[in-house]
């Protein structure tokens, strides 16, 4: 597996996102203003686009979003693997801390790679949302 960041939307990020929330969660309004200004990682198995996720700064502090993987690779442990190169890229920038907005039903993948919730639980397109953050090391 290996990855790959970019300064701009990446089609196969866009295709990854389409897929997974679009198609298979149901939300309507994926693509923001903040996609012009994020950067956007993108993981690939075998050169083949199975993930991404994108982070930006805000107040000091960088805000990962948008994580997804396609469902048929979701028991390799890619999400993890993606969390793992976003937290990389932001000590390299030299942030300390990082957060999130995760649907209640994925807190416990976060919860699992160190992150807390804070705050309360809120609606996001009438899906659950929370907020959870990590101090990196």
């Amino acid at each position: 597996m290996n990855y790959q960041f970019y300064k701009t939307l990446p089609q196969e990020a866009k295709m990854i996102r389409e897929k997974v929330f679009v198609e298979e969660q149901g939300f309507k309004n994926e693509f923001d203003k903040q996609d012009e200004t994020c950067i956007h990682l993108v993981a690939f198995k075998e050169n083949k686009p199975i993930g991404c996720a994108r982070m930006i700064e805000e107040n000091n502090t960088i805000v990962l979003g948008r994580i997804a993987v396609l469902k048929e690779y979701r028991h390799l442990h890619m999400g993890s693997y993606i969390l793992k190169c976003l937290e990389e890229k932001a000590k390299e920038l030299g942030y300390s801390q990082i957060v999130l907005s995760a649907q209640v039903r994925a807190s416990q993948f976060y919860l699992k790679n160190g992150y807390q919730t804070y705050g309360d639980e809120y609606l996001d397109e009438y899906c659950p949302h929370i907020h959870m953050k990590k101090i990196l090391e």
